[in-house]
This record gives C-alpha cells, structure tokens and sequence, in this order.
C-alpha cells in the first residue's frame, strides 16, 4: 500500500517534521537508476528586483526624467548591446562580472517576463510564480509537480533548499524535499558525543529498518526516517569538497559553494533552491553609491554567482548546470518620494550555465508615460510583460530536465522564439 505525504498527513501524524522520502534501502536504486547529471538551480531574488536598475535603458530619456536622484548614468553602466528593437542596454556598473560571463555567452537576460495583471503582492506574487498557475496559486509548486512525476522511489536529495524552509516551488504531493541551510549542520540530532552519539545513531538506524507492511504508516514513517539517516553522510561529503576559488563570505555565497560542492560531489540532487533577499526597495534605494543599498544588492548577486559560475566552468561542471534567476514582480518606472520604488509588474529573468545560448531576449519599452505607450500599464506607471514567464518555465522543462510542461504547467506556454537553452 503506498501511502502519500497528503495521506500520511491526513492520517494524523502532522508531528513528524522530517522531509518525506522513499525508504533509505531504495535511494541507492533510484540514483542508480538514473538519474540525469544535470542540476538545476533556481535562484530567488526576494522582495521585488527593479530590473530598470539591474538591466538599464541608458539611451532613453524618460528613464531619467522619472527617475532624476536613482537613475544609474549612462556613463557608468556596463554596456551590453541593443535588443531586437534596437535600444541600447547596459548592466548596473557592480555586475561586472556578470558581464565577463554575459560577454563569453553563458547569460541569456530575457526582459519584461511577468503575467496579465501582476498582483504586485509579495505574498501572492510569490506563490503565483511558485505555482505558475496566475489564476488559481494553490497546491504543489511547478518543480514539486516535476519531483513527483519522476519515476518511483525518488531519491531522498533528488531536490535541495538551501534556505532554512523549502519553497513552495518545491513542494509536491509525493516528494520531499530537505531544507539543508548548513552542510555542516545537517547531523544526527543528540545530546550525546563521541561514542555515545555514534551508539545512538546506530540505535536509531536499527529501530528504523523495521518497515513493518501491515501498519503501512507506522513503515512510512520508519522509510522516511531511515531515508533522511541514508543522506546524513552524502551531504557531509559535501563539507569535503575544496572549491576551485574563493567564495565570498555572504550568504548567498556560501550557498552556493555549498550547491557546487553538491554538484562537483555527485550527490545526485536534480534541482537546487537558493535565495537572497533585500530587494524590497521602497525608500534609499541608491544604485550608484558605494554603500547604496542597491548597489549591495548587485555586489552581493554579482560576488556569489560571478564565483559559483567561474568554479563550475574551472571544473568542468558548468555545461551540467542551468541556473534560473527569478523575482515575485518588477518595481514601478518613477522614483517615489524616499528616492526608491515601489512595487511594479514585469521584470528581468536571468539564465546562466554552460548550455545557455547568451544573449538578450525581447524588448526593452519606452518609458515615457504616454497613454498610447504599448510598453506600459497601470496608466503608465509600469512595464508591461512581453514574455509570461511560464514560457521560460517551459523551455526549461522541455529542454533541461527532458519532461511535458503541457501537462507540468496546465497549458500549452512553449514560445518557439523563446531559444535560451
């Protein structure tokens, strides 16, 4: 009798905190069944990107006209070339070295990505883009949706949140996935030490083998938990491993020397969460100061993914990893009173790895906020998206992890024009 993580719950044992996973005995199988060598990290920028700051029109006029104290001066942006309606683009000046990458064609920026009617809510802008269902954000997200397809018994690290909480991008109805925030910290839980410690969790290992088939939740929870110990020493494999590089000390940095470790050590994880927040610029947003907040930001993003990408590519893992960047919603084209913005519609998304077909993908609008601007919404006030970004889900589910986004997404988003990957 199978039982599934919605029936264990209903089933009344809400208590048991651990990730659900197929039983310890079968996740040997299941790698070596198969799995693909291919990661995919999905990297969260919380709060909001203004990606009029990140990705900058610096040849139209109305960009500084709306925005004359945070506007970033066209002397000062990192020049990339014109998109296919012709307007000059540059990167923020701190993302210099995403811009070495940008410059060798292992980043695809696809510009104006959103949906009808954005909700311009952090709460239900994210849950719309964990769901990719606009209409109706409820249930599994889209990745959890992809772990739950995958053939049976899914490998207890087939997914891996680096951030204290899975997203709900991750979860499904079947598959669990672990939030591992610490590789270090990932341990068997006990007060006891040294030789203590290891009898308790040889006790524990014994006490869970027993998967008794006429008590089907009592095995559930005895194969979960087994499971979770089977991964204790795969991810302290991962404390192991001696980046080609320095990785900076952020956050963000540092997970994702954790996400390289876990790719360069084979543990067999198929998509990776990793999330960076403070995007949520309302007041002193200041993209062109030394300690301004945005140009943080960009420091930060830059600082983590330019090292992550430069240590992958070192070790000849970069063509194997597919990186998605992502935020809940763009910022408004005007400055507000405090020198920052606020919430908006469309914004940027970024692709990077080895297989990526760089470039720029669609249009940048013309700001100016005439009633007849195609570009704009919301009288004008904001960007209007050009590419729904369930299209990019599409693409890379068909085209990275190999499986029918038809039916992961409810619909029918391929864009043959969308060629990223």
């Amino acid at each position: 009798m199978a039982v599934s993580r919605r029936a264990f719950l209903e089933g009344g044992i809400a208590a048991f905190t651990w990730s659900f996973a197929a039983p310890g005995f079968l996740s040997d199988l299941a790698r070596a069944q198969g799995a693909s060598t291919r990661s995919l990290v999905v990297l969260y920028l919380g709060g909001g990107n203004d990606s009029l700051s990140m990705l900058v029109p610096y040849t139209d006029p109305a960009y500084y006209s709306r925005r004359p104290t945070i506007a970033v001066p066209a002397s000062t942006v990192l020049q990339i070339g014109s998109d296919r309606a012709g307007r000059s683009l540059g990167l923020h000046p701190r993302l210099t070295g995403l811009k070495g990458h940008f410059d060798t064609g292992r980043v695809a920026i696809v510009q104006r990505t959103g949906y009808p009617e954005s909700s311009r809510s952090h709460f239900l802008g994210t849950d719309i883009w964990s769901t990719a269902a606009p209409g109706a954000p409820a249930g599994p997200g889209w990745l959890g949706r992809y772990l739950d397809a995958l053939p049976a018994p899914a490998d207890p690290l087939v997914g891996w949140s680096t951030s204290r909480e899975t997203p709900r991008t991750l979860m499904g109805d079947v598959v669990g996935v672990p939030a591992i925030p610490s590789v270090e910290g990932y341990t068997f839980a006990t007060p006891s030490t040294g030789a203590d410690a290891a009898a308790a969790r040889q006790a524990a290992q014994r006490i869970f083998s027993h998967v008794p088939v006429n008590r089907p939740h009592l095995a559930f929870v005895n194969g979960t938990a087994q499971a979770a110990l089977a991964t204790l020493s795969r991810v302290a494999s991962v404390a192991g491993d001696r980046p080609s590089l320095t990785y900076p000390t952020t956050g963000l940095g540092q997970a994702l020397r954790a996400v390289a470790g876990a790719i360069a050590t084979g543990v067999g994880t198929k998509v990776f969460w990793v999330a960076t927040g403070g995007y949520d610029t309302h007041a002193a947003q200041n993209p062109n100061g030394a300690n301004g907040a945005y140009m943080g930001l960009m420091a930060t993003l830059d600082d983590g993914l330019t090292a992550f990408v430069s240590d992958l590519a070192n070790r000849g893992l970069l063509d194997q990893t597919l990186v998605v960047q992502f935020s809940e919603f763009g910022r408004r084209i005007a400055e507000n009173g405090s020198q920052g913005t606020d919430h908006g519609a469309a914004s940027t998304m970024l692709l990077v790895g080895g297989r990526v077909r760089g470039g720029l993908y669609g249009t940048a609008a013309r700001l100016d906020a005439a009633p007849d601007n195609p570009g704009l919404e919301n009288n004008g006030g904001d960007l209007r998206f050009e590419t729904d970004f369930r299209s990019v889900y599409a693409t890379v589910i068909e085209r990275w992890l190999g499986a029918d986004s038809v039916r992961l997404l409810g619909g029918d988003f391929r864009a043959p024009g969308l060629d990223v990957l």
